[in-house]
This record gives structure tokens, C-alpha cells and sequence, in this order.
């Protein structure tokens, strides 16, 4: 569970964003309660610039998704930034049969008016999706074995 750090209200609000963020709870009125309208968002897989195009692709992300959960591990915040560590824990019906997927990341946010201008997150795009796409999966295995 997250230790608080002092002055990190926005940062708390955010992970209480993600407890209750899922596929039947997403939408602008709720991502709005932590991003500002003019949010930058980017991951592995998209950049993403507005509140209606971030509600729009989580919505997408989380449509197929049967269970999702953030545990946040440790955070840094200072000024109007801030640095989350989390694991995250989702099933998903087309990746590894259903089963459980663990992948460990960290949330890079920075805060105007408190509300998330940026939203960077930083995460193994191989071990979330292409590791469990049944031949690429097996070849991006087989690549990192022969680095090792």
C-alpha cells in the first residue's frame, strides 16, 4: 500500500481514480475529476491529447478487459510533480487464456490548478502484450533468451 508523502493530495486522488477506474465506471466526468481538459497522455502504445481522446482510448483499452487492478507501491512528489510505482493486474480474454497478467511500471504526472496536465507511463509493452500473442510471444521469448 502507498505510504502518503506530504503535499500529495492530487497524487492521492489520482490513485483513487484508478482503484475505481473499469469498464463500467469510465467516463469524461470521472477522468475529469483528476485530468485537465488539455492532458497529454502517453504509454508504450499511443499518444494522446484531450480529455475526450484519453476518455475515448480508455474506454477501448478497458472494454475487453475482465478484471484490472493498480497496487501503487511508492510514490515521489515535489512541486507539481509527481512519480507513482505501481504493479498492475489484469485479465484479458485473448492474452494467456484469460489469466492473470502482472506488469510492473511507474506513472510520471505533472499538475496545474491540480488537475494532470501529462500522464507518462512507463512500463514493458513485450510483457503486457506481445509476450502473450500466441507465435510472436514465443519469438520475443525465444530474443530475449539468446540476450541473456
Amino acid at each position: 500500500m502507498l505510504t502518503a508523502v506530504s503535499g500529495s493530495n492530487s497524487a492521492e486522488r489520482f490513485q483513487t481514480l484508478y482503484h475505481h477506474l473499469n469498464r463500467d465506471t469510465i467516463s469524461r466526468e470521472l477522468l475529469s475529476t483528476c485530468y485537465a481538459d488539455n492532458i497529454v497522455f502517453s504509454d508504450p502504445f499511443h499518444e494522446i491529447h484531450g480529455i475526450r481522446e484519453l476518455t475515448d482510448y480508455f474506454i477501448g483499452m478497458y472494454s475487453n478487459v475482465n478484471h484490472i487492478d493498480f497496487i501503487f507501491t511508492s510514490s515521489w512528489h515535489q512541486d507539481e510533480r509527481s512519480m507513482l510505482r505501481w504493479t498492475m493486474n489484469f485479465r484479458h480474454p485473448r492474452l494467456r487464456n484469460g489469466e492473470l497478467i502482472t506488469i510492473e511500471g511507474c506513472s510520471e504526472l505533472r499538475w496545474e490548478n491540480n488537475r494532470i496536465v501529462y500522464h507518462r507511463d512507463f512500463f514493458d509493452a513485450g510483457a503486457m502484450l506481445y509476450e502473450h500473442i500466441p507465435l510472436l510471444g514465443w519469438v520475443i521469448r525465444k530474443l530475449k533468451e539468446r540476450m541473456q
